[in-house]
C-alpha cells in the first residue's frame, strides 16, 4: 500500500511543479498578442502596452500607455504566477481591465508564453 501511495505521489510531481515552457513556441504563440502588444528594442504602446521586461514590473507602470483605473490601482507586480493567472482569466485577476481577451485554457501554452516573456 505504501508503494502504491508513493508511486501516486511521484507521478503527481510534474503536475504540481507545472509545465516547463518552450520559449520558441511561446514566441509563435505571442503572435496572437502582437496585434495589441509590442516587444523588442523599438516597442511602444499601441492598442495595449509594450511588454518588454514585463516580469518584475508593476502593473500599469509604463508611461506611454493609458491604463484602466482598475489596472493602475491593482497593486500587482507581474511575476510568473500573477501573469499565468492573468493569461488564464484577465477579468478575474483585474476586474474592469481594458484588455479584451478572454484567456488561455491550455497550461502548456501559458508556460510557453511565460518562458518567452522571460526573454524580453
Amino acid at each position: 500500500m505504501k508503494r502504491l501511495i508513493l508511486t501516486a505521489l511521484m507521478s503527481a510531481v510534474p503536475l504540481i511543479a507545472g509545465a516547463a515552457g518552450n520559449p520558441a513556441n511561446g514566441k509563435l504563440l505571442f503572435q496572437r498578442c502582437a496585434s495589441c502588444h509590442a516587444v523588442g528594442p523599438y516597442a511602444t504602446a499601441g492598442y495595449g502596452p509594450q511588454l518588454n521586461h514585463i516580469i518584475g514590473r508593476r502593473a500599469g507602470d509604463t508611461r506611454d500607455y493609458k491604463y484602466s483605473e482598475a489596472m493602475k490601482k491593482s497593486g500587482l507586480v507581474w511575476d510568473e504566477k500573477t501573469l499565468a493567472a492573468f493569461l488564464r482569466a484577465p477579468h478575474d485577476v483585474v476586474p474592469d481591465t481594458k484588455m479584451r481577451f478572454w484567456g488561455i485554457k491550455d497550461e502548456q501554452q501559458i508556460a510557453d508564453l511565460l518562458s518567452y516573456m522571460k526573454t524580453l
